[in-house]
Order: C-alpha cells, then structure tokens, then sequence
C-alpha cells in the first residue's frame, strides 16, 4: 500500500509567536490540499481516507522555501506557498511557510527528506 503525506515547510529565521506559526501551517496545509484535490483528486482522497498524515519541518530562509517549492512543482506535486497579510505580527507579503502534498511519500521524500523537523 502506496502511503501519502503532506510536508508544510516553516521558516525559522524569522520572529513568529506560536500562535501565528500555527495559523501559517495551517493556511499551506489547506491551500495545498486544495490543490491536491483539483489536480489530482486521486492522492487527495488516498491521504483523506489514510488519516491525513502530515510532517512539519524547518527551512532557514524564504530563498529556502522558494526552492523547496520550484523544485516540488517541477516534480508535479501539488504546493502552496503563504504569504502574511501583515495584520498582527510580519510585514504584509512576509514568506512564512510552503505546503507540499499530499502525495505519495515515495514522490515528497527525495525533496523533503533532508529536512529537520520543527
């Protein structure tokens, strides 16, 4: 049996509470879900009905996640990228956090699998 996760990639080089760090990787969860569900509705509901496994882990930089994310796109996988509003804590358009998935682990783990986790 194939299994499939979500990976959601944090910045850690910037000042967020734990409170705005929960809110930015639920937004790329979701996005990315979403995404997963329009492209390839078949992994979606692979993950949905699997317990919608997901891992979270660290990058240092927004040039980090924007690579994470180029090199998941060319890859096929379904991605989503936050930016802040800026309404309480980071200046508006601040990258906080890319999604990825859900896919099977066998397409995400050769991208993320080097990560550390948060």
């Amino acid at each position: 049996m194939t299994d499939y996760k979500q990976v959601i990639i944090v910045r850690t080089d910037i000042k967020m509470s734990k409170g705005k760090l929960a809110v930015q990787v639920a937004h790329a969860a979701v996005i990315a879900a979403f995404e997963a569900y329009k492209r390839n509705r078949d992994w979606f509901e692979q993950w949905w009905n699997t317990g919608q496994k997901k891992i979270v882990v660290k990058a240092s930089s927004a040039d980090e996640l924007l690579e994470y994310a180029e090199i998941a796109k060319r890859n096929g996988l379904p991605v989503s990228i936050v930016r802040d509003a800026g309404l309480t804590e980071l200046p508006p358009r601040t990258l906080t956090a890319v999604g990825i998935g859900p896919a099977p682990s066998s397409k995400i783990d050769p991208i993320t699998g080097g990560l550390k986790l948060l």
